[in-house]
């Protein structure tokens, strides 16, 4: 049971601090889109620019924020499995362009990690809690009947 509890507790943090950072990301976006794109050196040229990355990294990453708080609070094994698929896609995504475009700078190169990094714990997460759950109870994490 404290197994079980631990787990949880584990794979709760996770959902929050990954939700967290694409909140930040999502808060910089509405308020600057400009300072988003200050990150990777790309100057933003217009408004339809500047919408376009107010609305996918501001709203599209509010839209996660709120889908990641819900899966954390009402089925866990959703969640985890949500933000495999987020973080490894987005690690996916940065090494099709090492082979289509050419390597990395230091901003990928540490995001690849990260992602890679987050895509491994998502999947560790997944493992554990279904472990750590007895199949001869009801006990289900966050699953309403």
């Amino acid at each position: 049971m404290k197994t079980q509890k631990i787990t949880q507790l584990a794979a709760q943090s996770f959902i929050a601090l990954s939700a967290v950072s694409l909140l930040s990301v999502s808060v910089m976006a509405f308020l600057n889109p400009q300072s988003v794109m200050d990150l990777v050196g790309v100057k933003l040229p217009n408004t339809d620019a500047f919408s376009s990355i107010r609305g996918v990294y501001g709203g599209v990453g509010l839209t996660l924020f709120i889908s990641l708080i819900y899966l954390m609070r009402r089925d866990l094994l959703k969640g985890l499995a949500f933000l495999g698929l987020l973080w490894g896609f987005y690690a996916v995504s940065r090494v099709v362009t090492v082979f289509t475009e050419g390597p990395l700078g230091d901003f990928g190169q540490q995001w690849l990690l990260i992602e890679t990094l987050f895509f491994v714990i998502a999947i560790s997460l997944i493992l554990a809690v279904k472990k750590s759950t007895n199949p001869q109870t009801s006990i289900q994490y966050g699953t309403s009947k």
